[in-house]
């Protein structure tokens, strides 16, 4: 993703869950997604679509059953 899309989408995550110190890093060899922080800890990434001209970002988050105890 390019660094203006980056900081976009952190904005609007930044907005969406208020309060909460949310990072999104590029990745280094892909140019479609981006890893999301929460302060330190990795909790997902954002990958991007384009489908007939229209663009849209997807947020995927992966939360392990030890991380509920």
């Amino acid at each position: 993703m390019k660094p203006d899309e980056i900081r976009k989408v952190e904005a609007y995550l930044k907005n969406l869950f208020k309060g909460s110190p949310i990072k999104v890093k590029a990745l280094p060899r892909k140019n479609d997604s981006a890893e999301v922080y929460v302060g330190e800890e990795f909790v997902g990434t954002v990958s991007k679509d384009t489908d007939e001209g229209e663009t849209s970002y997807h947020v995927t988050m992966t939360i392990l059953d030890v991380d509920l105890d």
